[in-house]
């Protein structure tokens, strides 16, 4: 076998259909959208959803139940194995997690996860732990403050 003699398989290599080019390809003239009317236009078509302007199904249910989306406390959430960018015997706080890049946006404080393992002593102020993060910091030496 020669470097000349290399195909691509039957099948894998395809040429992209081109709407809109002339004779013989079946997609010339209007590319397959019909003669004028909304779908036809470029930019044409409907939202998701809308029904013709009968009022839609989303709009004639009724808003059922309680949401506690616009009350709950978010907490932006970091994991017990990302500590360990600091050094030993390190205070960890909400403007250090912040330097480091472990929190982007504080919401209503920090929550410590448990994920991963801890193998330097710190101590780590935050408004939230789990039960493992609180043990796996406390197992390495460190301490856990709620702030």
């Amino acid at each position: 076998m020669k470097l000349f003699d290399l195909v691509p398989a039957p099948g894998s290599k395809t040429v992209s259909k081109r709407k809109g080019r002339g004779p013989g390809s079946g997609n010339g003239k209007t590319a397959g959208k019909g003669h004028k009317g909304q779908n036809a236009r470029a930019g044409g078509g409907v939202r998701p959803g809308f029904e013709g302007g009968q009022m839609p199904l989303y709009r004639r249910l009724p808003k059922r139940g309680f949401n506690n989306k616009d009350f709950a406390t978010v907490y932006s959430e970091v994991n017990v194995s990302d500590l360990d960018v600091f050094d030993n015997g390190a205070t960890v706080t909400l403007e250090d997690l912040q330097e480091k890049g472990l929190v982007k946006k504080v919401n209503d404080g920090v929550a410590i996860l448990g994920n991963g393992e801890l193998t330097k002593k710190l101590t780590v102020k935050a408004a939230k732990f789990t039960k493992s993060a609180s043990e796996k910091i406390e197992a390495a030496g460190g301490k856990v403050e709620v702030v």
